[in-house]
């Protein structure tokens, strides 16, 4: 068994009798000498010189924990391992003994989060606070609090403040718990000058005047209780809205200039539209335990995690049709269709409807364009639709196969061209299905 403890954040005083039991009274290791705590274990064996040997701490912690399992196995015994803090607490090498399979026995200890709270005055339950990794730091946006760790060094610091919204006001806890500890409020442009960050640097960030999806939702929740016309409302009543906000965020993005930046403010305004329209969907499949924004968001964030493996995964793609075409088959078997076409919503405008399909068709069967035949039958249907008659005979018939050809032409020129037109042609998206399905070796 490997016994793992911690020797808490700061100096003898935050480790546990149980953690000094284990490491005297068992064959024991450091991963680290560097740290206050450690003072009184100077016999025992640390990994502080493979550090200036290793390229990258991945490496260096996969290659710590083989020799901490391989130390253990040759003793053949229990053993203690010792790390700074507590060792469940941003503690990589403790993950990867976890999933190595070996017997471990976690003991618990002083964290940093312990002194920095308890310094701070704060209630991380009541504040929600969330818990983050200065190594590993997400864009960060919403109301905060954060508490972030491992601040250890000015170039860490500098790019934590590129994470943090503008507005948000950071508490530096340097050696929190401990006889030189320091409190200071700076704002975030000042972490680029934090030259004293160290191992024992942490970061309290308060809220931001920027919202997150949980007030979003906390304020969907006030309008179902207190405002009529939200009370009111439907899937159903509320489906001519989510189009109209849709097609409002088209015409937003039409009038937006990527160089100047011009039209960004209306391109804000009507996704914010949009997404309050998801929200409230969210928020009545909530009110039946049907579907909650939380699930929504977990399927779409696995789903995505799934349809890219070359990103995710070993698969590798180098062409974003080739990425089109792997998402088609992993979605064709997630969803157990039979045909590439089942699920797409027959109610579309036509030519969107044609589009789809004829990308379908050419994603699937790996159809390549051909600019020149496209152009070829345009012009071919051109000069045909000018022979058709307006006789009252067989003219109507013919005029309408004609227009079809011409408006397949246009559409195929369209779009090997990359103009996306809109207007319809339903029988030529039907006929596409139609043809994909045989050649799917399906019948309608």
């Amino acid at each position: 068994m490997i016994h793992v403890v911690g020797l808490g954040p700061d100096d003898e005083r935050f480790l546990t009798a149980d953690a000094l039991e284990h490491l005297t009274r068992l064959p024991a290791r450091l991963r680290t000498r560097r740290h206050p705590a450690a003072a009184g274990f100077g016999h025992l064996d640390s990994y502080d010189e493979w550090y200036d040997e290793a390229e990258d701490f991945e490496s260096l912690y996969r290659d710590i924990v083989a020799d901490v399992v391989a130390w253990h196995d040759a003793t053949d015994s229990d053993v203690t391992y010792g790390v700074p803090g507590s060792p469940l607490v941003a503690e990589h090498t403790v993950e990867l003994l976890l999933a190595s399979g070996v017997p471990i026995k976690i003991h618990p200890a002083v964290s940093v989060i312990d002194v920095v709270i308890s310094a701070l005055g704060v209630d991380p339950m009541t504040q929600r606070v969330r818990i983050l990794d200065a190594l590993d730091m997400p864009t960060l946006d919403g109301p905060g609090p954060w508490l972030i760790l491992q601040v250890y060094s000015p170039e860490i610091a500098a790019l934590v403040a590129d994470a943090l919204p503008r507005d948000a006001q950071v508490t530096v806890c340097w050696h929190a718990g401990a006889a030189d500890e320091s409190i200071t409020i700076i704002d975030v442009n000042g972490l680029s000058q934090l030259d004293r960050a160290d191992h024992l640097t942490s970061l309290w960030v308060s809220a931001s005047s920027q919202r997150g999806a949980t007030d979003l939702m906390d304020l969907m929740h006030q309008l179902r209780r207190e405002c009529p016309w939200d009370q009111d409302q439907t899937h159903q009543s509320l489906e001519r809205h989510l189009i109209e906000e849709a097609y409002e965020v088209v015409d937003a993005l039409s009038h937006y200039d990527e160089l100047s930046g011009e039209g960004s403010e209306h391109v804000e305004e009507e996704l914010g539209d949009l997404l309050f329209q998801i929200l409230f969907h969210a928020e009545l499949g909530s009110e039946v335990d049907a579907f909650t924004l939380p699930r929504i968001m977990t399927r779409i964030h696995d789903k995505l995690v799934s349809r890219h493996p070359h990103v995710f995964g070993d698969a590798s793609m180098e062409t974003a049709d080739d990425v089109a075409r792997q998402w088609e088959g992993i979605k064709k078997k997630e969803k157990q269709r039979e045909s590439v076409t089942d699920g797409v919503a027959m109610g579309l405008p036509g030519f969107a409807l044609w589009a789809k399909m004829a990308r379908k068709r050419r994603l699937v069967f790996d159809d390549t364009p051909d600019v020149a035949a496209d152009r070829a039958e345009l012009a071919a249907a051109l000069d045909h639709l000018a022979t058709v008659t307006s006789a009252v005979d067989d003219a109507t018939i013919d005029g309408d196969a004609s227009w079809d050809r011409f408006l397949h032409a246009v559409a195929a020129y369209a779009q090997v061209s990359g103009i996306d037109i809109d207007g319809t042609a339903r029988r030529l998206a039907l006929c596409i299905r139609h043809e994909i399905r045989q050649r799917e070796g399906l019948s309608d």
